[in-house]
């Protein structure tokens, strides 16, 4: 299993910290969930029904045609490598690990470039994936870029995969409008923006065959009834959607400017999330764990991505960033 953000019970062990005494920044997921409506019983009694519902308001919402709700995101990148006999794929080095996990257990062959990947390596692959905007490191793919590398690709049976887990408040970006063409994938998620994480609810964009056969590889009954019914709300819910939008930017702007006063300099991020290059990130961490933040440490290149803290625990932030500088000063 690869290491991810969310790791609390790992942290409450090593430190002997309890679960409840602890500020977790590790995940990037929105500290101010949607609210979670009403539910009927009944939606617990019967099997999940068929998601159309969610599929047309997740269509709506994404401003797309043809979709596939799935367990999260997760479970689409963890079956979309077997749509295709043993290749070459390429992806950003630094960048969500499952993706590579996935495609390299499926036997693909997959090699790795920095930021930007060049004419020669986009001549002599079949597939490009890319995070958009990054994670960890917030770098956003322009649109025209990416709709010329589906173009290369596509000429011979190629793929272009983005996974827009982090896209939901900059939706002009997207290429879910420009999905449905063959060998465009798109991956979202109501865990990040949303904070929906626990209903495991993600959607794929791709073509409709395509889909088609995804779909049967997941089988049925992916979604449950209650997350179904949440997440249909939620992705109707404009007014929460356009509060949010003007909020998190706010937010994500304060937190560079916070850790930007104790040394911790952000290269990138997005609207739920700094990215920290620093090269004594491990200590940073640590020294943040003994007063009880949680943060996501990244070995190569050394960094910590730190996400959002609840309203109210801003000053505890503060405090933690000042008493962790205090120790590793001293």
């Amino acid at each position: 299993m690869l290491e991810h953000g969310g790791n609390l019970q790992q942290a409450a062990h090593q430190y002997g910290r309890p679960l409840a005494d602890w500020l977790d920044l590790s995940t990037g997921i929105h500290p101010e969930h949607y609210p979670i409506p009403a539910l009927a019983g009944s939606l617990f009694q019967r099997l999940p029904p068929t998601p159309d519902a969610l599929h047309a308001a997740a269509r709506a919402y994404y401003g797309c045609q043809h979709l596939l709700a799935c367990a999260g995101s997760q479970a689409a990148l963890q079956v979309l490598p077997s749509l295709r006999a043993p290749c070459r794929v390429a992806m950003p080095r630094t960048m969500y690990q499952e993706h590579a996990h996935a495609w390299q257990r499926a036997g693909h062959q997959v090699q790795f470039f920095d930021q930007m990947p060049d004419d020669l390596l986009l001549q002599n692959i079949d597939v490009l994936l890319v995070c958009n905007p990054n994670n960890p490191t917030g770098y956003l793919y322009p649109t025209d870029t990416l709709l010329d590398w589906h173009a290369q690709l596509t000429v011979r049976g190629g793929w272009l995969v983005v996974d827009e887990a982090f896209m939901d408040t900059t939706p002009q970006h997207s290429l879910a409008s420009h999905s449905g063409q063959t060998g465009l994938w798109v991956l979202r998620s109501l865990g990040k923006f949303f904070g929906l994480a626990g209903l495991r609810v993600g959607f794929l964009l791709g073509e409709p065959q395509a889909l088609a056969q995804l779909e049967s590889l997941l089988g049925p009954w992916t979604i449950t009834g209650p997350s179904q019914f949440i997440a249909s709300q939620a992705l109707a819910d404009h007014h929460w959607q356009q509060q949010m939008r003007e909020h998190l930017p706010i937010q994500s702007a304060q937190l560079a400017q916070l850790l930007n006063q104790y040394g911790l300099t952000p290269t990138g991020g997005t609207d739920l999330f700094q990215y920290v290059p620093h090269p004594a990130s491990r200590a940073w961490q640590q020294a943040l764990a003994e007063q009880g933040v949680w943060t996501r440490y990244f070995e190569a290149p050394r960094a910590l991505r730190f996400g959002l803290p609840p309203a109210h625990d801003w000053a505890r932030l503060q405090q933690a960033l000042k008493q962790a500088a205090k120790a590793l000063s001293g």
